[in-house]
């Protein structure tokens, strides 16, 4: 066995000592190489944010006119009656006491205008549109039938006059309210449809004049 007192002495083998002792403490100091967090080829999985939904700013804002609204209205028709004026744009439901509720409306183009009286015949919610012959001949790129939904022209709902073409519906086309652009219907924005189709019955009078 080695004498290390007799190598190098009490001062060098403390000396010695102190430096085996420090680097003990730097070993042990030292991070050891830990195991990866994932095992290898595994990647962590990436967090989803959620879709930033923009505001549109550009949203149509139909004229304070045509929103829906009680006035005064006088006329010697029941309540419940249904009251379209073409010329004016907007369909009036008759509430008694001398007002109505009144809606803006979009109707038929020069050539497709029309007046009489007319009953609620039939209610939709989200009809399929099926173009008449008429129009297809017109529009022959038009689809021979539609599913109903956001898409369609004729909106959420549809109230239909009789047994005529004509119908009270709503629009997909928000900005045609107050202009005449249709066939001969009479257009709605959604909103304002779905509130007409609550308050109205089947065989409710309707009044286009």
């Amino acid at each position: 066995m080695i004498n290390l007192k007799r190598l190098f002495g009490h001062s060098q083998l403390a000396a010695a000592a102190f430096g085996a002792l420090t680097l003990g403490l730097t070993l042990r100091a030292a991070p050891a190489h830990s195991a990866p967090l994932y095992p290898y080829g595994y990647q962590a999985p990436q967090v989803q944010q959620a879709p930033q939904i923009e505001e549109d700013t550009d949203a149509f804002e139909l004229p304070q006119r045509f929103k829906r609204q009680v006035v005064s209205y006088t006329t010697h028709e029941a309540p419940g009656t249904v009251i379209i004026d073409t010329r004016e744009r907007f369909l009036y439901l008759i509430q008694g006491e001398g007002t109505a509720l009144r809606y803006g409306i979009g109707v038929g183009r020069p050539g497709f205008t029309w007046s009489g009286v007319k009953t609620v015949s039939m209610k939709r919610e989200w009809p399929d549109w099926i173009p008449p012959d008429e129009m297809l001949r017109r529009r022959p790129d038009l689809p021979r039938h539609m599913a109903g939904g956001p898409d369609n022209p004729l909106g959420a709902r549809a109230l239909y006059l009789g047994s005529s073409l004509y119908r009270i519906h709503g629009s997909n086309e928000p900005w045609t309210i107050g202009t005449a652009v249709s066939s001969g219907c009479i257009r709605m924005r959604n909103e304002d449809v779905i509130d007409l189709y609550d308050r109205v019955r089947i065989g409710t009078r309707v009044l286009v004049i």
